[in-house]
């Protein structure tokens, strides 16, 4: 493994083990993945310092979505560093290049927060990005839906980089939080997802949120159980509190931490527009 396969944490919020990107190898030197919001973006730069790197020194970000935690500082970072290549999923690539529906979108749930939490989101020039599928810079990429439907995953020697594919997971925790925002959330999608995960058979997972598990096969069993129980949950019609409070139950000790990093709340929603989508398809 890439000795400097350890998040570079952002600190989000002023938190720690909120958001971590990774600094990683490729075939054309030190890359990113994933890069979280322009909010964090100093962070991101004292991250890299204290691996003797500067932004210019980096010459590609790989995203596994387009969530402004992930991908929300791409277009400053292209800004700052023009010759900064990004690659994102072919779903995803319309909303790095045009982020205007996404920000509307986020706008409306966050409100006077966005800024505070997110920073400026600028669009990354259409020269810039690139279409992250099957060998990039050796890095294997491979669809993993379920969380968005724009979600990519990475595997190169026995490393998964995995987004949000497989789940949020504090360091030292044993719980698999089944990360669940709407609008396209899809849990049979995600169950293949995780199915694709295992048959590569990787030896760790490198989380955004937070951090690289080895224990692989209990984890991602973990996340499937979570996720079903979940899905049961509000299927079976239980209500935001009751399910908020349920959900932080199980998380135990660190229902904080994981509430504080993806909000319980947004996920109640993303699991109540799939059974909706659910019952109109039917």
């Amino acid at each position: 493994m890439d000795s400097r396969l350890d998040p570079i944490d952002l600190h989000f919020g002023g938190a720690a083990h909120a958001i971590g990107v990774y600094l990683v190898d490729t075939d054309e030197g030190p890359a990113l993945f994933d890069c979280g919001p322009a909010s964090t973006i100093p962070a991101l730069e004292d991250g890299l310092a204290a691996r003797g790197l500067a932004l210019r020194n980096v010459r590609h970000l790989l995203l596994s979505h387009i969530h402004l935690d992930h991908a929300g500082g791409a277009g400053t970072l292209v800004r700052k560093h023009p010759e900064l290549t990004v690659w994102v999923s072919e779903i995803g690539h319309p909303h790095l290049v045009d982020p205007s529906r996404l920000e509307r979108s986020a706008r409306r749930l966050y409100g006077e927060l966005f800024d505070p939490l997110w920073g400026e989101l600028l669009p990354v020039p259409a020269e810039s990005a690139r279409i992250a599928s099957g060998n990039v810079l050796g890095w294997d990429v491979f669809p993993t839906p379920g969380h968005a439907s724009h979600h990519s995953s990475y595997d190169r020697d026995g490393t998964i980089l995995a987004g949000d594919a497989a789940g949020v997971r504090m360091p030292g925790a044993s719980y698999v939080l089944p990360v669940s925002p709407p609008p396209d959330l899809d849990v049979e999608a995600w169950h293949a997802s995780v199915a694709a995960i295992r048959e590569r058979e990787p030896a760790r997972l490198a989380l955004i949120h937070f951090g690289v598990h080895t224990d692989v096969s209990a984890h991602l069993a973990r996340l499937e159980l979570e996720l079903d129980r979940w899905a049961e949950r509000v299927g079976d019609g239980m209500e935001q509190e009751a399910f908020v409070e349920a959900a932080r139950a199980d998380a135990g000790g660190d229902a904080d931490l994981y509430d504080r990093v993806a909000p319980l709340w947004q996920s109640w929603q993303g699991m109540k527009r799939y059974w909706e989508k659910r019952r109109e398809a039917a």
